[in-house]
């Protein structure tokens, strides 16, 4: 698409998508410039217009720190297009609007993780690890859970080992305590939640962990041949010791039993 002013020819931009995951959020677009360049604006709604990306050759512009200021309101942006030398350039510039973007609604979810697991007789025990966002409040970045509260919702996908069948467990905490079977070894995933949503309700899941007992199994095993080496060892020093004591007094007594000999 392009529009002429004067003898200028100026490309507006077109397939304005917004990028967003846990809050990280950038506005895209088409084409790649050529002799011309880009300059974004992004206002809440009913408020004022914001410049960012000032006269960029970049098709993408960061916008996390402008959604950042409220996760709840809802966001318009625009590229206008300038020739690549604006100083010759008067007028307004042609601009294309963005779609709307309401980040607390929009935000995709990103891939959770798990920061420990343990398992002690019927009970696993499974942490996952709360999501950084580059949100800040006072200084510091805020979680995903700080964001959401009790709207995220995990859930915990886990089986033993030995099978496929899958159980699930839910929890609006970063914490599940289940009841397993006792000396079953498992495997589970994670996947973040925020039921509420009409879309991107849900993250990817997380990469598939394991308890397992076979490495308890297995040390043990280890210990114990390790304790019948040494034993072994040491009865055959005890052994070795033995026959060398009992070498040299048949040795005395031959060297007296043939001493009067040698005397005759």
């Amino acid at each position: 698409v392009a529009r002429t002013s004067g003898t200028t020819e100026i490309v507006v931009a077109y397939n304005l998508t917004w990028k967003s995951t846990n809050f990280k959020t950038i506005l895209e677009w088409e084409p790649k410039p050529i002799n011309h360049v880009y300059t974004v604006q992004i206002s809440p709604r009913l408020g004022n217009w914001k410049s960012k990306c000032f006269y960029t050759t970049d098709t993408e512009c960061d916008l996390t720190d402008e959604i950042g200021n409220d996760v709840n309101q809802t966001y318009q942006a625009r590229v206008l297009s300038y020739p690549a030398d604006t100083t010759d350039y008067s007028g307004e510039p042609p601009f294309t609007n963005s779609p709307e973007f309401t980040p607390y609604l929009e935000t995709k979810l990103g891939r959770p993780t798990i920061q420990s697991c343990k398992q002690v007789g019927t009970k696993l025990n499974v942490t996952i690890r709360d999501m950084c966002t580059l949100i800040r409040r006072n200084g510091t970045f805020l979680g995903l859970r700080d964001v959401f509260g009790k709207n995220l919702i995990y859930t915990l996908y886990y089986w033993k080992a030995s099978s496929t069948g899958k159980k699930t467990a839910k929890t609006s905490t970063n914490e599940f305590l289940i009841d397993v079977d006792e000396g079953e070894s498992y495997c589970f995933s994670v996947q973040a939640v925020i039921p509420s949503r009409k879309a991107n309700q849900k993250s990817p899941e997380s990469p598939i962990e394991c308890t397992s007992h076979e490495k308890g199994t297995f040390t043990g095993a280890l210990l114990i041949i390790v304790i019948v080496v040494l034993v072994v060892l040491i009865l055959i020093i005890i052994l070795s010791v033995t026959l060398y004591k009992c070498r040299k007094v048949r040795a005395r007594q031959s060297g007296k039993e043939s001493s009067p000999l040698n005397a005759a």
